[in-house]
């Protein structure tokens, strides 16, 4: 980690890269946030930190999702736009009901790699950072295709608006 900071809140933003889920081994759960140039643990689960961003943006978590589903009838760990206009393209590592369930940020995410037999992989963010994340390579591939299709199909749609 960058700091220790520890933190009750935190307001995600365009340089918000993941909200990775943190299992402490009272069994409850917290967050480490990775910005570009910070870290930071808040006391709120991944899932939770999506949907406040989402209302902040106006709709919910429920309600990306509804649009998800709309846009390219994604409906099982769907990728969500949190804010299109700042490229806020977020998906999950796994069902969001779960509380292990991390999000990553599409644009920030440089490469991938499995480890041994690829039950888990690496990812290396665009800033140098390199996380290991409990998801298999195949899912994690079939992640960022996911929400680069979603995108490319939102954006194609906002063109069509203006």
């Amino acid at each position: 980690m960058l700091k220790d900071k520890v933190i009750y809140t935190y307001e995600m933003n365009p340089f918000t890269m993941a909200v990775l889920s943190k299992e402490k081994s009272n069994g409850t759960f917290s967050t480490v946030v990775l910005e570009e140039n910070e870290e930071y643990t808040v006391f709120q689960t991944p899932t939770k930190m999506i949907d406040f961003a989402c209302k902040f943006y106006g709709s919910s978590l429920r309600g990306r999702l509804d649009g998800t589903k709309d846009v390219c009838n994604i409906t099982y760990k769907a990728p969500i736009v949190i804010e299109p206009g700042s490229g806020m393209y977020f998906f999950p590592t796994e069902s969001p009901q779960n509380k292990s369930c991390s999000w990553l940020a599409h644009s920030y995410i440089a490469d991938i790699n499995p480890i041994n037999d690829g039950s888990k992989t690496v990812i290396k963010f665009t800033n140098g950072k390199i996380v290991t994340i409990d998801i298999s390579y195949g899912s994690m591939q079939n992640q960022l295709n996911r929400t680069a299709q979603f995108r490319y199909r939102l954006n194609e749609r906002m063109k069509l608006d203006q």
